[in-house]
């Protein structure tokens, strides 16, 4: 019996995909438990159009995505810190303060958890940030440290 999965089952398939079970399994289990429909003409084209709709979104999102790290290329943020002898600054420059002068200076509000350094940021200098936008695209900036 072919069915049309609502949710993600193991070694069964994912939701929306459209799966033959045998017909006791399709009975006394997924479509009681609302776990899957029937697949029938009417619920296999929305089904299909659902996949469609999704398939847009997330091409959407990654174009999105694409867009703002090509934009994000070209900004070089400024971050002016307390430093005491030798150069050393009080503390350290971590994503948050780089989120905080994205915001100000740019108005592109990012998740402080988006931002990677490679190496913590404690004397003055320039270096590298990678932002992840999305999972498979990350962008990275340039972050000048001035002392105050």
């Amino acid at each position: 019996m072919k069915v049309i999965l609502g949710q993600d089952l193991k070694k069964v398939g994912k939701k929306g995909d459209i799966v033959d079970v045998s017909e006791g399994y399709a009975r006394n289990f997924l479509l009681p438990k609302n776990i899957a429909i029937e697949a029938n003409n009417n619920n296999i084209n929305v089904a299909k159009a659902k996949k469609g709709s999704q398939q847009r979104k997330q091409q959407q999102a990654v174009d999105e995505a694409r867009l703002m790290a090509a934009q994000l290329k070209k900004v070089e943020v400024s971050i002016i810190v307390r430093v005491g002898e030798g150069g050393k600054l009080f503390g350290s420059v971590t994503g948050k303060d780089i989120a905080d002068a994205l915001k100000k200076d740019f108005n592109i509000d990012i998740d402080k958890r988006k931002i990677d350094l490679k190496n913590d940021i404690k004397s003055i200098g320039d270096y590298e940030a990678v932002i992840k936008i999305h999972p498979k695209i990350t962008a990275k900036i340039a972050v000048h440290i001035i002392a105050e």
